[in-house]
């Protein structure tokens, strides 16, 4: 568990005061080191709160910013890269402002673009002395690591990184992050938090057809793959905007609230390298600034998610009996859920395996979390403690179901304990164990980059235009 960071710069801070003035001729040296060491654990927690160990080290066992994790895009596979101080490998040989051109502006040193699985859209709002105890964080005390990991091969025209190029001309927003002085420092360091480093943009926000953030819908949730990022604005149907400051709190740091929802996927993820590793103050910073993020709401909600549904007494009856008596749905659930989830939907009596009722992930008004968590299950690791569910989807479990099977079984879930007003067919759930809904870029295939092209094309030449226009004015 990471220290809390003002009693450990602290304890840093304090052998170069000593030495300053029991050894004079030291003190400057001293306080130099001494000042180095303080700004890296200051990088090591913002690089925490940057969740960059998630997607920068690999399952299972992986080394620590060794890169080779795969982040599942409608593209194909991104890998991430070796940021570790190796020079041949990583990111030894990196200036700070090369260092700082990949984080704010998604460009390598060698000049090629990355892609913005990497969110360089939201750390360039990264303050200079934020980027600076990254890069003598990320140089200083992150162990180098000898070895390349996977590369990306995207499906050519998106192995063309140069097209990056236009799409960031077209998307990318440059800007460092501006307090906002009608609101409070509480909500202004959460904002930041939330944005520049936790990157909540990027999976929350809805996302153009070509798969820029719609900012005209910030944290109104968006498709992420096969898992679906819900809407966390202070809406109380379609977002948070009914639980507490506690719920939300709780959820941050440990994945689990009971009676409302629990962390899978990417979340899971963010709340184990990231979120549970952050101070109270910085959490309840982010939980006052989502808290009051705008209203967005969208007409399907008729009530809040976790709302829906209630215990159920008709499997118990029905448990046992062939399939011919009861719904294939029903069926399935009994062998392959009940013994976890219990026939009543209630789950473990220690919480360890959640009740299915009054859960986000049932009561949504899409099924694609409900799909995905059978599909792929479950796994996060929160203070020590290992919340594990298997997946069934096919060749990940012995039981592994088809899509049928899976359309099946959440269509009972669905109408025992969640949405009744959710239908799930054996297409949606291909369409999950797929990848999930591909944007308009993805099918566009080969079209892609010229219509990029001709896009920053009409843009430069109207620019021009207004240019030439206004001149022509003041003459």
């Amino acid at each position: 568990m990471m220290q809390k960071p003002l009693g450990l710069l602290a304890r840093l801070a304090y052998p170069a005061l000593a030495a300053s003035v029991l050894f004079p001729a030291f003190a400057a040296n001293a306080q130099s080191v001494s000042a180095d060491t303080i700004v890296a654990e200051r990088g090591h927690y913002l690089a925490i709160a940057a969740d960059c160990a998630a997607c920068h080290t690999a399952p299972g066992g992986g080394k620590a910013f060794a890169g080779g994790y795969g982040i599942a895009s409608p593209l194909g596979s991104i890998y991430s890269t070796n940021i570790t101080p190796s020079k041949e490998h990583g990111i030894g040989n990196y200036t700070e402002e090369e260092f700082a051109h990949a984080l704010r502006e998604g460009i390598r040193r060698d000049g090629a673009h990355l892609y913005p699985a990497m969110p360089y859209t939201s750390y360039t709002k990264l303050t200079d002395e934020d980027v600076h105890a990254l890069y003598v964080y990320f140089m200083t005390s992150v162990k180098p690591v000898e070895s390349t990991p996977q590369k990306t091969a995207l499906p050519f025209p998106y192995s063309i990184r140069a097209s990056m190029a236009v799409w960031n001309v077209l998307f990318l927003d440059d800007t460092r992050f501006k307090s906002d002085p009608a609101k409070s420092a509480e909500v202004n360091r959460g904002h930041y938090l939330s944005y520049a480093l936790a990157h909540c943009d990027t999976c929350h926000t809805p996302r153009n057809a070509m798969m820029a953030e719609t900012g005209s819908s910030p944290l109104a949730g968006a498709s992420l793959s096969s898992w679906y990022a819900p809407n966390i604005t202070s809406d109380p149907h379609s977002g948070i905007g009914d639980w507490s400051n506690e719920d939300l709190f709780r959820y941050l740091k440990t994945g689990d609230v009971p009676g409302k929802a629990q962390a899978g996927g990417p979340m899971a993820e963010a709340i184990e390298h990231s979120f549970q590793y952050l101070n109270d103050n910085d959490l309840r910073a982010i939980v006052a600034y989502i808290k009051q993020v705008p209203a967005i709401s969208d007409a399907k909600d008729a009530a809040p998610r976790e709302s829906y549904g209630k215990t159920s007494n008709r499997e118990a009856a029905y448990r046992g009996l062939s399939v011919g008596k009861v719904s294939h749905g029903e069926y399935l659930f009994s062998g392959e859920c009940a013994a976890c989830h219990r026939p009543s939907g209630q789950g473990s009596p220690d919480g360890y395996y959640p009740q299915l009722f009054h859960n986000t992930a049932v009561g949504a008004p899409i099924a694609d979390n409900l799909i995905t968590t059978i599909l792929m299950g479950v796994r996060r690791e929160v203070h020590g403690h290992t919340t594990y569910m298997p997946g069934f989807g096919q060749g990940s479990y012995v039981d592994s179901l088809s899509d049928q099977d899976i359309a099946d079984i959440s269509n009972y879930v669905e109408q025992t304990f969640g949405n009744p007003n959710v239908k799930v067919t054996p297409d949606d759930v291909k369409l999950i164990r797929s990848g999930g809904p591909k944007p308009l870029i993805a099918q566009l295939g080969a079209f892609t980059v010229p219509a990029m092209i001709i896009a920053a094309l009409i843009i430069a030449a109207a620019i021009l235009f207004l240019i030439r226009r206004s001149r022509r004015t003041q003459a």
